[in-house]
């Protein structure tokens, strides 16, 4: 299996779309919207281009990650800026092959080899902590809510990055898409049944899930 990391390009587009698509199906939410959210993150402006890559295997795309800018509130609503990715995901029929363990390593030292200081992201702790995320807890980095949720995780991609920062991470606002825009834009691929599954109800008790670890 030959894999190829390289960074997206504009004939990509529809193959990582549909890829978004199929991932995503039905997972957290009868249908799924990464699709076009990744579709009109292109043109926002936060939007970053140099850490959004493909995975090739065999010369097809299988995957991609995007990343977005973002950043930390403090209480004296002093901003800090911090990078976040999301989607990322891989063709269902390479599932657990390492291969977006390859993609998100991979993303990762470009992001330290490029000077970003902090990646923040929202997902299941056993996904992400292997990579060295740790609970936004640990660096006193809550939700805007001022809740510490399981699901916000922190990577300091340097010694002392956050060293005297603390506050609420806030994510960019090319994630929020409407449903009769999905809607629309989903017409232009072949017809997915929507339907209801574990999963869904698992990301919601996950989404909810207050962390009452203790960090030293």
């Amino acid at each position: 299996m030959n894999v190829v990391i390289r960074s997206e390009e504009e004939k990509d587009y529809r193959r990582v779309e549909e890829i978004a698509r199929e991932a995503f199906w039905n997972l957290y939410f009868p249908g799924a919207h990464e699709h076009y959210v990744v579709h009109k993150m292109r043109e926002h402006k936060d939007f970053i281009k140099e850490l959004t890559f493909v995975i090739e295997v065999n010369g097809k795309v299988e995957g991609a990650i995007f990343y977005s800018n973002s950043k930390i509130v403090e209480k004296d609503e002093v901003e800090y800026k911090t990078i976040s990715f999301g989607p990322v995901f891989i063709s269902p029929e390479y599932h657990r092959k390492g291969l977006g363990r390859k993609l998100i390593t991979y993303s990762i030292e470009e992001a330290k080899r490029l000077g970003y200081s902090v990646i923040t992201t929202l997902g299941y702790p056993y996904h992400y902590k292997p990579y060295g995320f740790l609970g936004g807890k640990k660096y006193a980095i809550s939700m805007p809510d001022m809740n510490y949720y399981t699901g916000l995780l922190v990577l300091p991609l340097y010694k002392g990055a956050l060293d005297g920062v603390s506050g609420y991470a806030e994510f960019s606002d090319c994630f929020e898409v409407s449903s009769e825009e999905v809607d629309k834009f989903d017409k232009n691929f072949l017809y997915k049944e929507k339907r209801v599954q574990e999963s869904q109800e698992e990301y919601e008790k996950a989404c909810c899930e207050v962390d009452e670890l203790e960090y030293s």
